[in-house]
């Protein structure tokens, strides 16, 4: 049987270049008090023996643990997994975070966290004892959970919110949800619709709120009323169905309809389809999210896409800038998402009278 090739490790290219444990991790972790001649030394052997860095290795300047920790509601996320429909809000954080997280000799772990438990602090408590993170990514609904934030300040661990607009406490990173909704708004305005209802997220996120008033404050710019065209859902395609069946069984239903995620808009084309309304001759639909399943549906659904990918990047980059750089900006940091026009919204029929 052949003998499996030893590692090589930090001490293997101490022992080549002549050098302390320390300097070779001084290098590794390309810190200032090292010469270019060490450098240069440290990294021939590096180079020479074809050693990887560890992020143990890494941890022995006993500084960081180059590990960035994100954080996801369980509840939620275990439910998409085992429904298997086509939702990438994790995947996208992935692609955003762990791309970052490699530029700058990072990794990034990922783990479920109940909101709603009664164990939700020790849960957190127990993961930062495990992994001593140097930075933790919270995600909607955790973002603007005040127990969370509150255990995280008292960490004296830096800390993004994806989704939050609070400043003073953590990094906060918002996608524009409101400015996305009123551009969805004001997209349907411009090809004519004057009805134009919403059906708004669960109430538990902070965002549901902002995609309502940014929808709101485009109807009140054209000058058009929102009475009777606001339904209630919590993001799921239930609740979904019940608000689409409401706003169009209702005497005077709208002609277009944005719905505040991708679930929620496919059951609004299957309510749409099941009262024998055309979309988009009929009806026009817009939805957030952006998520795979809707480039097939029939017919594919103009979307905003939401940028969690360039979100979760943006806040492995602020957060890794926090531990070197002091007096960071504490303002909103905004990345807005681009609405993707696709077959799901036409001119507003004639028949319905504008």
């Amino acid at each position: 049987m052949a003998r499996r090739r030893q590692a090589v490790t930090i001490k293997h290219v101490a022992a080549d270049a002549g050098v302390s444990l320390q300097t070779v991790s001084r290098v590794i972790n390309n810190e200032p008090n090292v010469s270019p001649d060490m450098k240069r030394r440290v990294q021939a052997s590096i180079d020479r023996l074809g050693y990887v860095p560890s992020i143990a290795a890494q941890r022995m300047s006993g500084s960081r643990s180059y590990l960035i920790l994100a954080l996801n509601d369980r509840e939620r996320t275990i439910a998409d997994w085992q429904a298997r429909q086509g939702t990438d809000w994790v995947d996208q954080m992935l692609l955003g975070g762990m791309l970052k997280c490699a530029e700058h000799g990072y990794r990034m772990i990922f783990e479920l966290v109940d909101t709603h438990s009664d164990h939700v602090e020790r849960e957190l408590l127990s993961a930062i004892a495990a992994l001593q993170p140097d930075g933790i990514i919270l995600t909607p609904p955790h973002s603007d959970n005040p127990q969370l934030v509150r255990l995280l300040a008292r960490q004296n661990i830096p800390f993004a919110r994806i989704g939050s607009q609070e400043t003073g406490t953590g990094i906060p990173l918002s996608m524009d949800d409101e400015g996305s909704a009123r551009r969805a708004t004001t997209h349907l305005i411009d090809r004519g619709h004057r009805r134009i209802g919403f059906i708004a997220g669960s109430p538990e996120y902070n965002l549901s709120g902002w995609r309502v008033a940014g929808w709101q404050d485009a109807m009140a710019e054209a000058g058009l009323a929102t009475d009777g065209l606001l339904a209630a859902g919590d993001f799921t395609y239930a609740s979904g169905e019940r608000a689409a069946r409401e706003l169009l069984t209702a005497a005077s239903p709208p002609t277009a309809i944005i719905a505040s995620n991708d679930q929620m808009a496919l059951a609004t084309l299957e309510v749409a389809r099941g009262l024998g309304l055309d979309v988009p001759a009929a009806l026009s639909v817009i939805s957030f999210d952006n998520t795979p399943l809707v480039h097939f549906t029939q017919p594919p659904l103009t979307a905003i896409d939401q940028p969690i990918a360039a979100t979760t990047s943006k806040a492995v980059e602020l957060i890794i800038a926090s531990q070197t750089q002091a007096g960071l900006s504490a303002a909103v940091t905004v990345i807005s998402g681009d609405l993707v026009e696709r077959g799901s919204v036409a001119a507003c029929p004639a028949a319905a009278g504008g």
